[in-house]
């Protein structure tokens, strides 16, 4: 029971001052302390909510601001409003099932999100150097791909929100095509649990690279619209350059990654720093920028995306001959094979014949697999790739069970979101929005 005079103590921090002044924790139930810690500084101050229901907080992220007239004095980021326990779930789902979880954690990437997960998977069953080089390529070019579509996002969310509509609406254009693909290769247009612990879950399709071909055509044609757009815009330049300011110091502090980090002129990325899956055989560049601003992170996006279609470019090239997208131990693989018949995709009538007619043990072996699921050897793994974003990576740990005792993201959105206070204080309220957009966090990414 409280006294009067105390303070209630709120569950995850309480208010304690520091050499900087006062801190406030920022949960969803802390305006009245926030107001009240202004008022009582005795600063014409007013404070703000931008979010999380607001157009241009690129998401469902609140931002608790600190304006002094139109300067933003202080920023704290208020975050969790997308809450799905994507870890916690996975802990209670077979390792094959853990991919439908996570690919709708960062929803704009959803193939790296799988990647990471599987590959720390493959790391603890030791069969990395098992996977068919067919299923490497197809993940690299499904990758790719998918970079494309969140660069263009990245693009048309900020043009939009700063009033550059034909920005935006272009960049959808050209997402709509590249969607298009991936309905037509996994059968989704997102959250596609395509890549499987041990390959990918079936095959290109029939005319599939046909239609990636004529994508690359039609991508060569338009990518120079968004530079003729925006490059040397006065209006554009105006409002990103020297916008959102952050040094590879304040990066490397952070624990920044991606088109933030490299507009500082630093070349990190762990497709050349640190490469999996034969990306060191692909012939690409990485793109850097030298002004440290949101403009430098908007001209490395538009770089990136000529690069992931030169690659995509290499692996079509490489997917003309065909061969297995599955590791061949079949104690791993899952699903079966599959076919694409009248009713949908299922296991393939050979398969069903095979299994429901013909050997008992092949039917036991399907049932448990698919119902049970396969045991990893205990240990943990983490798994690190390159996302649109940055440093992308999975921790797993097995207990020698069917299922991951713990599951851990590395989501780089939640790193790269500390850098907005550094980046918007001492700047204009109408510069957060930039900022922000600039670091493009995905929220589902942020919350898991």
């Amino acid at each position: 029971m409280t006294t009067q005079q105390e303070k209630p103590q709120d569950p995850y921090a309480g208010l304690r001052d520091t050499t900087e002044g006062q801190v406030f924790t920022v949960t969803g139930q802390d305006w009245d302390s926030v107001v009240q810690g202004v008022s009582e500084a005795n600063e014409e101050r007013v404070v703000v909510n931008m979010g999380p229901q607001h157009p241009s907080t690129h998401g469902v992220l609140r931002l608790i601001l600190e304006l002094e007239g139109e300067t933003v004095k202080d920023m704290r980021c208020g975050i969790g409003y997308l809450h799905t326990g994507i870890e916690k779930n996975m802990e209670y789902r077979t390792w094959t099932q853990g991919v439908t979880f996570c690919t709708r954690a960062d929803y704009l990437s959803p193939f790296y999100n799988e990647a990471a997960y599987v590959g720390a998977v493959e790391k603890l069953l030791g069969i990395e150097d098992d996977i068919p080089e067919r299923a490497k390529v197809i993940r690299v070019l499904m990758m790719e791909l998918n970079r494309i579509s969140s660069h263009l996002v990245a693009i048309a969310t900020g043009g939009m929100e700063i009033g550059a509509l034909t920005v935006m609406t272009i960049g959808f254009r050209e997402r709509e095509k590249t969607l298009d693909l991936f309905e037509l290769i996994t059968g989704l247009r997102m959250n596609h649990a395509y890549f499987r612990p041990g390959g990918v879950s079936q095959d290109l399709p029939d005319g599939a690279l046909d239609e990636i071909r004529e994508y690359i055509v039609w991508m060569k044609k338009h990518l120079p619209e968004y530079a003729e757009l925006c490059n040397e815009n006065p209006i554009f330049k105006g409002r990103l350059g020297e916008i959102g300011y952050l040094d590879l110091t304040g990066c490397m502090a952070l624990g920044a990654s991606g088109p933030v980090l490299r507009a500082t002129g630093y070349p990190w990325d762990l497709r050349k720093t640190q490469p999996y899956w034969g990306y060191e055989t692909y012939d690409f560049d990485v793109k850097t920028w030298d002004t440290c601003d949101s403009y430098g992170r908007f001209r490395i996006r538009v770089d990136e995306m000529y690069e992931s279609l030169k690659i995509v470019e290499q692996c079509v090239e490489r997917l003309e001959q065909p061969g297995p997208v599955m590791v061949a131990d079949k104690k791993i693989a899952w699903p079966s094979q599959l076919a694409l018949g009248s009713d949908g995709l299922g296991n393939s009538l050979d398969h069903i014949k095979h299994i429901m007619g013909e050997s008992m043990e092949a039917l036991i072996h399907h049932f448990k697999l698919v119902t049970e699921g396969f045991r990893v050897p205990a240990g943990q793994a983490y798994f690190a790739i390159e996302s649109p974003r940055g440093e992308l990576a999975c921790h797993l740990v097995s207990d020698g069970g069917t299922r991951p005792f713990r599951a851990h993201f590395r989501d780089p959105s939640f790193v790269n979101l500390q850098t907005a206070a550094a980046m918007c204080e001492g700047g204009q309220v109408a510069d957060v929005i930039v900022a922000v957009a600039s670091i493009d966090p995905v929220m589902g990414g942020v919350d898991r």
